[in-house]
């Protein structure tokens, strides 16, 4: 960026932020096509509609900013991470579009995605990967104290080798994990086009050194037998005091919410 700072939602707006979303769109949407369940949470990045390929009944996207639930449509409710309004085992995907990088406490975020989250059901998750070009990019400009950084400030790189350790100490199963967006760190999309050949030799002859990575795990539960009913109880939202949003498409969230898994009723 030249000359100022922009916030992650501002950034996602640029040719970079672009080139970015739409390799973790189709990421994603690869992802979760195939999970089946009841329930799925996308928790923040309202820019990727990450369970637009997803065919759950009751999908929500919750987000830990009021500005946020006031300017997107599809913002459920408002919640903090790492104390989301849902019972232990209650949902069956979980997406995490940069998430970790942007809350204030991510060891708490991941471990409560790891407690709502039923026994094999999945977590994805996108990030930043430190030990890229951007990565570099990013952290010359803070040692040379610049005002000006490529990526926005908010939120801090969490390295892939150290994410699969977190998953793994809470016995989450990594199941797929690799990375993309090859491309130097530039701001144009002139520039961005004339190196598009990088992203084909990138993932044979540097594959660890991509901006960004993608990975999926599954929650284990050690020596559980799982039952299959073909129909599953409600499931009912605990008290945690959530702010109302706009309900089209999507489910009203309240401080309490019935989750009716009922195969009858229409895909959200």
């Amino acid at each position: 960026m030249s000359g100022q700072i922009i916030g992650m939602h501002d950034w996602l707006a640029t040719p970079p932020g672009q080139y970015l979303l739409a390799w973790e769109r189709a990421q994603i949407a690869h992802a979760v096509s195939d999970v089946f369940g009841f329930h799925a949470l996308q928790l923040g990045l309202p820019e990727i509609d990450a369970l637009e390929a997803n065919r759950m009944p009751h999908r929500w996207l919750a987000t830990q900013s009021e500005a946020e639930l006031k300017t997107s449509p599809r913002v459920a409710f408002v919640t903090e991470f790492f104390a989301l309004p849902f019972p232990a085992n209650s949902l069956d995907l979980v997406v995490l579009p940069h998430t970790l990088e942007l809350t204030a406490d991510p060891h708490g975020a991941l471990r409560e995605v790891e407690r709502v989250l039923v026994p094999e059901g999945r977590v994805v998750i996108c990030g930043l990967n430190p030990v890229s070009l951007w990565g570099f990019r990013q952290r010359r400009a803070r040692w040379l104290g610049k005002s000006s950084l490529f990526l926005p400030p908010e939120g801090e790189f969490i390295g892939y080798l150290r994410l699969r350790d977190w998953l793994r100490l809470l016995n989450m199963e990594i199941e797929d994990g690799h990375f993309g967006c090859y491309l130097p760190a530039l701001s144009s999309q002139a520039w961005l086009q004339r190196f598009g050949w990088m992203d084909k030799a990138g993932g044979r002859w540097w594959p660890i050194l991509g901006a960004a990575y993608f990975l999926s795990a599954v929650k284990r539960v050690p020596s559980m037998t799982l039952l299959n009913p073909l129909r599953k109880s409600a499931i009912r939202l605990t008290g945690t005091p959530v702010s109302v949003a706009n309900s089209a498409g999507y489910t009203r969230a309240t401080g309490q919410i019935d989750l009716q898994d009922k195969r009858s009723e229409s895909t959200l």
